[in-house]
Formats: structure tokens, sequence, C-alpha cells
């Protein structure tokens, strides 16, 4: 009895030993232990370097919205769409609220030839763009509006236009004539396409200002 308790006292401290704190930190770690993971630094300097590629990343051209968008999608504005885009006045109908008196294809077919090829010549951008803007207005013009106007300026209203000069709006018929200069003139044939940035009026004519 007295031998086999001589014989347990080693085992157990043996036990003991074995599971002890210092045993086990001396204990080596496996070959395939994982990694140190990602410090903070290097995450910041791959985010900075990401950031930086996308930068020097050349810009997608900016896209048509709102206004310009809607007159792109229209299949009777193609031409008044390719003009938008020429004179570089797409980008502009994307910002605060406008309203556009939209020449229709048809409209522009009836300017002679010679204007419309003078026009879309890269060399008389800037005309083609005053021409453009001298079919808008700054703020969002309903019908309603012009109808009220006209009323309360006894038959006749003027809107200033992007371009600088007016528009003269009178009532024909319960219709809606815009006369603008050289004896140029449309009349609204659809009304208050409303867009997020403003509204558009269809006109069956195209608007000339004073091209000096």
């Amino acid at each position: 009895m007295l031998r086999a308790k001589l014989f347990a006292t080693p085992l157990i401290a043996l036990t003991a030993v074995a599971l002890s704190p210092a045993f086990a930190q001396e204990t080596p770690a496996p070959a395939d232990a994982a990694a140190p993971a990602e410090t903070a630094a290097d995450a910041e300097v791959a985010a900075e370097a990401a950031a930086a590629a996308e930068a020097a990343a050349p810009a997608a051209p900016a896209e048509p919205t709102g206004i310009a968008l809607e007159i792109a999608a229209k299949p009777d504005h193609k031409t008044l769409a390719n003009a938008l885009t020429a004179a570089g006045v797409s980008e502009k109908l994307a910002g605060q609220p406008f309203t556009i008196f939209a020449p229709t294809d048809q409209a522009f077919a009836a300017v002679p030839q010679s204007m419309t090829d003078w026009l879309m010549n890269p060399g008389n951008t800037e005309s083609l763009a005053k021409v453009l803007t001298y079919h808008v207005v700054p703020g969002r013009v309903t019908a309603a509006d012009l109808y009220a106007k006209i009323k309360a300026g006894g038959g006749k209203a003027t809107l200033a236009t992007v371009e600088g000069e007016t528009l003269t709006f009178t009532e024909v018929q319960g219709n809606i004539k815009v006369d603008g200069t050289q004896g140029s003139s449309g009349f609204i044939t659809q009304q208050d396409v409303e867009q997020s940035n403003g509204n558009i009026h269809v006109i069956n004519g195209v608007l000339m200002p004073t091209l000096g």
C-alpha cells in the first residue's frame, strides 16, 4: 500500500507541471500558424493607393439628365437633341429648374437649309448655343402661368431667356403663341411635359434671337 502511494506521487507531480502556465508558454507554435492580421497602417496605405488610382482614371462623360434626357428620348426631337449636345447646352440644363420651348424636327425642317448648315458648323457653336438658350427661360413655368401672365399683361406677356433677350407670349384662339425676333414664332402644341428639373413645352416653330 505504501509502495503504491510512492509511485503515485511522482505521477501527480508530472501532471501538474505539464498543465502549468509556464510549460504552456514554452510550447512552440505549430509551423502552419496564421500570419499576423493586416495592421491599421497597412489598410490606410491601401485605401490611399486605391483613391489615387480612381482619381487618375479618366472621368466618364456626363450623361444628360432631366429635361435633356427627356428630349433625347423623344422621337420627334432628334434635331434638337443633337443640337443641344453639339453646343454643350445639355449639361447646362441638368442644373437649376428651367423651362424649354422645344421645337420639333418638323419645325427645324422648315428653317432654310443654309441656316441650319451654318448653325451646325463646328465653327459656329457659339451662335448655335445662342439660338438654343433663346428657347430656355429660368424656373419652372407652366402653361397656367403663361395664361395668367398674358391675362395680367392685357393680352401679352414677356419672359427673359437664358440667352438674354425676351420672348413674347399671346393667346390666339385659346392657344399660346410664342414670338421671337426676326419674325420667328411658334405655337405650343404640347404643354407641361414636367421633369425633375423643370418643364418642357413642345412648339412647332424655331425661335431666332438676334445674331450679330
